[in-house]
């Protein structure tokens, strides 16, 4: 019958136990013992109870801070032009940038708004004015956590959202437009995030429009916090658009002359918490129509109580009538010519909230967008191949060194005598051999089985099988069962890199961010200790 292809440790005892959790937990042998952290994986947000405070996820940045300006051209390879992510680009008169910290253990990415140099004269008042827009931290927000005054550099760090931003998915929609569950989300949680805002003394907020409503890692809308900060030369007042100028303004002789004199360009006006409301009811607009309406227009529109004009074509058949015309309504109060005739921001979050119908669906699915997901954070070490692609949470490239690889990593010896030789033991390793021919064909559902029955069997135990369903099963969007075969590579093999590396991006894909990045050090430790001579792959 010849030798078999590689050799294999016989399986503990230990692993005949079959666990039961419904909760994941990842192993960290740095101590030699198991540090066990448990994980829920419903859907809950996240955040944690309380006052909207942050938790977990979006809140591994460290508390709101000064940064150098080194630190911040560092993170954006000295404030290249292919970091730029304004919807403006070059042209904008304060770009933004997205950048990794350096020294950031998470090395999420950030965002950094880069004033004009004479944007800010007073670095005082600017770090003052930060500060007081940095004490916020709402799930609501895509909260400011930090910023940098050097010289004459005002620039503004801020949580980055991946996803784009509502003129993105509501004007320039290429693959499908939004639907009409997610508007109605869209419109409640920044309504909530004004709310938050006023309640913590900071009811003025410049230019919200459709710009400036943010889609983050799990697809939720966040509006931005750079619209709380004065934007002006002197630092006292807040620019606004003509777009969006409310009409109190238009009674304002001395403002009459300023728009004169800056027709194109955006001017000064003195934003108070009415006129913010009345560019709600823009953005109110906007979500009904698909299209980006001046004000002016749309008051024709209002006046008329012409609903069907001003609905979006896209969504006909695809809404109810009762709630767009709830919303309808209250865009129409957010309009209204007399200011103290408007709604507050309660009144906002009370008429929104009932409206809500789809509460249990992610919001990445109604936007049609996939989960995004963050690598586990890259170790100081140089990585392997294999930790590279770990890091940078690339399946495909994991899948090929694995075949490359082969059995070369399974340890120890197994010399079966003739009597061992049984017909079980032919079918147990006919069994991996078409699970080694599936894995390498990309037939991961078919590995999987085939894998199952050798492990089954227990009369061998081979960690490169247990590694190779964990990537089959990251491969079917298992994580959770994922990380339980990276742990049984672990036990069977305890200082195999590969068995920590599997176990790195199944906690990435369970967004265990901090016990992912404890996985990948771990993993290029070991393989640092096999390069100076130590056992390890």
């Amino acid at each position: 019958m010849g030798c078999c292809e590689s050799t294999f440790l016989r399986r503990p005892d230990s692993l005949h136990k079959t666990n039961h959790h419904h909760h994941l937990y990842s192993t960290n042998t740095n101590t030699n013992t198991n540090r066990l952290t448990q994980t829920n994986n419903g859907p809950s947000s996240p955040y944690i109870a309380g006052k909207d405070s942050l938790a977990g996820g979006a809140a591994g940045f460290p508390d709101f801070s000064e940064f150098s300006l080194a630190e911040l051209k560092a993170a954006t390879n000295n404030f290249s032009s292919d970091f730029i992510v304004s919807e403006c680009g070059e042209k904008a008169p304060n770009v933004v940038y997205k950048g990794r910290l350096q020294n950031d253990n998470n090395r999420r990415w950030i965002a950094i708004k880069k004033f004009t140099r004479l944007a800010w004269p007073d670095s005082k008042q600017f770090a003052d004015e930060a500060r007081g827009v940095g004490n916020l931290r709402h799930k609501r927000v895509a909260n400011l956590i930090g910023y940098c005054c050097d010289g004459d550099e005002r620039l503004l760090v801020a949580e980055y959202m991946p996803n784009d931003t509502l003129a993105k998915h509501l004007f320039h929609w290429e693959n499908q437009t939004i639907e009409w569950a997610m508007r109605l989300r869209v419109a409640l949680y920044i309504a909530e995030a004004l709310d938050y805002c006023s309640s913590e003394g900071l009811p003025l907020y410049h230019d919200l429009n459709a710009y400036r409503v943010l889609f983050d890692e799990n697809g939720d809308p966040r509006l931005s916090c750079f619209g709380l900060m004065k934007n002006s030369r002197d630092g006292k007042s807040y620019s606004t658009n003509l777009a969006y100028t409310p009409p109190e303004y238009l009674r304002n002789e001395l403002f009459l002359a300023r728009m004169i004199e800056l027709i194109n360009i955006c001017v000064l006006g003195r934003v108070t918490p009415e006129s913010v409301i009345f560019s709600f009811g823009t953005v109110l607009l906007d979500l009904l129509s698909g299209k980006h309406i001046p004000p002016s227009h749309a008051l024709d529109m209002i006046r008329g109580k012409n609903i069907l004009l001003l609905m979006d074509s896209h969504l006909e058949g695809h809404f109810s009538s009762e709630e767009a015309t709830v919303v309808f309504d209250l865009a129409s109060q957010c309009l209204q010519y007399e200011p103290r005739e408007r709604p507050n921001t309660k009144d906002l979050v009370t008429t929104l909230a009932p409206l809500q119908n789809k509460p249990d669906v992610p919001s990445y699915v109604m936007l049609g967008i996939p989960k995004h997901e963050e690598g586990p954070p890259t170790p100081q070490q140089p990585l392997s191949p294999m930790g590279d692609a770990c890091s940078r949470m690339d399946l495909t490239a994991i899948h090929q060194i694995l075949v490359m690889t082969h059995y070369k990593d399974d340890e120890g010896t197994n010399e079966l005598s003739f009597q061992e030789w049984t017909q079980q033991m032919r079918d147990m390793l006919e069994a991996r051999k078409r699970g080694d021919v599936a894995f390498r064909d990309k037939e991961f559902k078919t590995a999987i089985d085939c894998y199952s029955q050798f492990i089954d069997v227990g009369t061998m135990v081979s960690p490169t099988v247990y590694a190779r369903r964990s990537l089959c099963y990251l491969l079917c969007d298992q994580p959770d069962a994922a990380l339980r075969d990276a742990m049984q590579a672990q036990c069977v093999y305890p200082d195999w890199s590969t068995a920590f590396y599997m176990q790195a991006v199944a906690l990435a894909k369970l967004d265990m961010q901090k016990d992912a990045a404890d996985m990948l050090n771990e993993a290029a430790a070991l393989e640092e200790k096999r390069q100076r001579g130590g056992r390890g792959s």
